[in-house]
């Protein structure tokens, strides 16, 4: 099996091929930018699968990743970071790169992922991709109490103080409360307007 690892960090490189040639079966080139990965792959005997940094030099994006992989009739190509979002990721995969390998893999891990795209198959670690992504909190929200949001998020959907309390098991002057509070945080003059105020924002 022949892969081409691509990558401007000598450390990264080279670590990379150490891991893979002890495996006795994987012989390996290397390349520090797309360049050079470029005519390593014309030039050389056929890879089974060549690995690109996403973020060395000649790479522009996904832009190299497409290069790569159309040189000589097409080419196995997988993506490698440490820092690709799963949006770049998931457009890699649907652009037909054999997969993506994050840099934090383990060492067992990362040599089961190349011989597996090595073989055809398509990778990206289950963890990674199914992981979820925080939504950056509105600066409305990170004003409330969790249980000031939950009495508003009752507000919006018009329900009255009676019901708002049922929902949340607590008192209705509890609730009274935790609606002045929100008008003034809010800036609010009335249960309208805080709704308004909430809606407008995205809260929910």
């Amino acid at each position: 099996m022949r892969v081409l690892i691509a990558d401007d960090h000598d450390l990264l490189r080279d670590t990379l091929v150490l891991f893979l040639q002890a495996q006795g079966d994987i012989e390996t080139s290397t390349a520090a930018n797309l360049a050079e990965a470029c005519k390593a792959i014309e030039t050389e005997a056929r890879f089974d699968l060549v690995l690109l940094d996403l973020n060395m030099p000649g790479m522009n994006g996904l832009a190299g990743l497409k290069q790569a992989m159309a040189l000589k009739g097409g080419q196995r190509v997988a993506l490698l970071s440490g820092s690709a979002s799963r949006e770049i990721v998931e457009q890699a995969l649907d652009a037909g790169a054999a997969g993506f390998v994050p840099k934090t893999l383990p060492a067992k891990s990362m040599i089961n992922a190349v011989k597996f795209m090595a073989m055809g198959e398509q990778y990206a670690p289950v963890d990674f991709m199914t992981a979820v992504e925080e939504a950056p909190a509105h600066p409305l929200a990170q004003k409330l109490t969790a249980r000031e949001l939950q009495v508003l998020k009752g507000l919006t959907e018009g329900k009255a103080n009676k019901e708002i309390a049922r929902d949340l098991d607590i008192t209705e002057p509890t609730v009274k409360l935790h609606m002045k509070t929100l008008y003034r945080k809010l800036e609010a003059s009335n249960r309208t307007q805080a709704a308004m105020i909430a809606r407008e924002a995205g809260l929910f």
